[in-house]
């Protein structure tokens, strides 16, 4: 009489806290940059004296103060969502609040011509970032960072190392205006992400942009074209930082070099932290902002506890770290 040997499977216990580990993995990947918003508004609000963190006025102050980073990051967005990167758009934006402010001091061109003539030499930045990676097959990350230096070298060339000031003061305006009782780069972000919103979620431009970063090439088999939609991302993320160098010169009333050179790090920041968010490990407009306000709730509540200016660059460090590894968990169990 023989014995057929006893089938080898993962006792019930140990499979019930598999599953258990997986789904606090996958909710923590899709849900822990709503989380951490959370633990750091209480934390604030219990760390900063008299309630002030939570006072209407440094809430709304807070969403201003993400206006220009998320104007920025969503043009990048599009162009992770293409499947690309741009370590460009800093320098863009330094390069763009320069030039505005010349046009109008040295050039003396009207207001809204110079802020239409400097968006559209951001376009044109991302223009050439878009034919350097898909016409002359350079690795993305050298080719944005190649453009970069050179507007580096633009802007120092273009102000001769020195503040552009005595601005007008309808430009100066532009950003210390309100309308209905909110500042306006506020609505000036409303306007920007919602219009990319619809772009990426509902035109033809933006469901292609959304196929080639699925996969490139079964979006050429299917008949898109692949480096025109590529390049369509770089000149959208070129605009949008062409634009935020515009509103920050505004803010700063003056051109300053390398004044906008550190978005780039918070933008990545702030798209990786949005990936993490809502969906499993995909880029999109709306998590980029969640992103944002996440960053800025941070910077917001240590400046008003009061903490050494380090702790500022601690904090931007690890969020973009801890950012990366949501987005990692929430791709690995999405593909699960």
């Amino acid at each position: 009489m023989t014995t057929s040997a006893p089938l080898t499977t993962e006792p019930a216990p140990a499979a019930a806290k598999t599953a258990w580990k997986r789904i606090i993995l996958l909710g923590v990947s899709k849900y822990g940059t709503l989380i951490a918003m959370g633990i750091l508004i209480v934390v604030f609000s219990l760390g900063v004296p008299n309630g002030a963190f939570l006072s209407p006025s440094n809430l709304l102050n807070i969403v201003n103060q993400s206006a220009l980073t998320a104007i920025i990051a969503s043009g990048l967005t599009l162009v992770l969502v293409v499947g690309e990167f741009d370590l460009s758009v800093g320098y863009a934006a330094s390069l763009a609040g320069v030039l505005v402010t010349g046009l109008m001091v040295n050039q003396g061109l009207a207001i809204p011509v110079a802020i239409l003539v400097t968006v559209l030499v951001g376009a044109a930045a991302g223009a050439a970032n878009g034919l350097l990676v898909t016409k002359a097959k350079v690795n993305a990350v050298v080719a944005t960072l190649g453009i970069g230096t050179m507007l580096v070298g633009l802007t120092f060339g273009y102000s001769a190392g020195s503040p552009i000031v005595l601005l007008p003061s309808g430009f100066v305006q532009l950003t210390l205006g309100r309308f209905l009782g909110i500042q306006n780069p506020i609505w000036i972000m409303a306007i920007v992400l919602i219009v990319l919103w619809v772009l990426l979620n509902r035109t033809p431009l933006g469901q292609r942009i959304q196929a080639v970063g699925a996969n490139a090439e079964a979006a050429k088999l299917v008949g898109i074209r692949v480096d025109r939609t590529k390049i369509a991302a770089f000149v959208i993320a070129g605009a949008c930082a062409a634009l935020t160098g515009v509103l920050l010169a505004s803010v700063l009333g003056s051109g300053t070099i390398s004044a906008a050179d550190g978005y780039l790090m918070d933008s990545f920041a702030a798209i990786f932290l949005g990936s993490a968010t809502l969906r499993n490990g995909e880029f999109h407009i709306l998590g980029t902002l969640i992103g944002v306000l996440v960053v800025n709730v941070g910077f917001n509540g240590l400046s008003m506890m009061g903490t050494a200016t380090f702790w500022q660059y601690i904090f931007k460090g690890g969020i973009l770290v801890l950012a990366v590894a949501l987005s990692t968990i929430a791709r690995r169990y999405a593909r699960a």
